[in-house]
């Protein structure tokens, strides 16, 4: 028996999750199925310019499971663009890392994903400064997942 995969860490999960060839109507277009963690490699691959090591490490994945899921990702897009398919970004096997916030003052904490989509201000837990809390810029510090990883098959995020 194989064992079971490793959950991948992604720290960005794309608002738009879906993309077609401009004038094909929906209901004659072919469909291909890009994964979150996927769409993740392709992010800091492609579009932080990264290396294999940064990028695996920051996905909490060995480098040839990311060479793996950013060679599928780059053959599904292929795919996609030259064959007139549409694009769908869901499901996977994922965890999404958690959000770094600081306040002005200095502190600096973590909040799940799910948390941060419930509230959308969040107070600094020691000085309790609300407006002028933000969230960091992707890469500057990235958490420690809490095995909050779950297969998300078809789901709605």
């Amino acid at each position: 028996m194989s064992r079971p995969p490793k959950c991948r860490r992604v720290n960005f999960v794309p608002d738009v999750t879906y993309f077609k060839p401009a004038g094909i109507p929906l209901r004659v277009l072919a469909e291909v199925r890009l994964t979150v963690e996927e769409a993740e490699a392709i992010r800091l691959k492609d579009l932080e310019d990264l290396d294999q090591g940064q990028s695996a490490a920051r996905m909490n994945i060995s480098r040839p499971t990311f060479q793996r899921v950013l060679e599928s990702a780059r053959k599904k897009i292929a795919d996609a663009l030259l064959g007139g398919k549409a694009i769908r970004i869901e499901g996977g096997n994922f965890e999404v890392a958690p959000l770094h916030f600081t306040c002005p003052t200095g502190h600096e904490w973590d909040v799940t994903y799910e948390m941060a989509m419930k509230e959308h201000a969040q107070s600094c837990p020691v000085c309790n400064a609300a407006s002028s809390v933000y969230l960091c810029q992707p890469g500057t510090k990235y958490g420690i997942g809490q095995g909050c990883c779950r297969n998300r098959e078809n789901s709605d995020k």
